[in-house]
Order: C-alpha cells, then structure tokens, then sequence
C-alpha cells in the first residue's frame, strides 16, 4: 500500500508543481525514491501505535 500511495501522490505533486515538461519523469522518480523511504516505515509502524493508543482510550 505504502509503495502505491507514495507512487500517486508524488507523481500528482511533481504535476501540480511542474506541470508537463521533458524532466517531468526524472523528477518524479527522484520524488517517489524520497516518499517511499517516509512511506513505507509510516506505514508500517503507525497501525500498531495507533491501535496501542486506542487500547488505553474510552469511549463513552
């Protein structure tokens, strides 16, 4: 999931920012590279924190 999400959004940022031009594809690939290392691990990591904090919280 981590490595579709950080493919769409980086390439949708590259496009908003730069539009269509010739370094569009390099750009974007360099972009994606540095969103999956924040992705991926965010991914990963952050359900098990997110049901450990939801274990301690009540809901009325």
């Amino acid at each position: 999931m981590a490595f579709g999400m950080s493919c769409i959004i980086s390439f949708f940022n590259c496009l908003i920012n730069f539009g269509f031009q010739s370094m569009l594809l390099e750009k974007w690939l360099t972009a994606w590279g540095k969103s999956f290392v924040i992705a991926f691990p965010a991914a990963y990591f952050l359900p098990k924190g997110i049901r450990k904090l939801l274990r301690k919280v009540q809901f009325v």
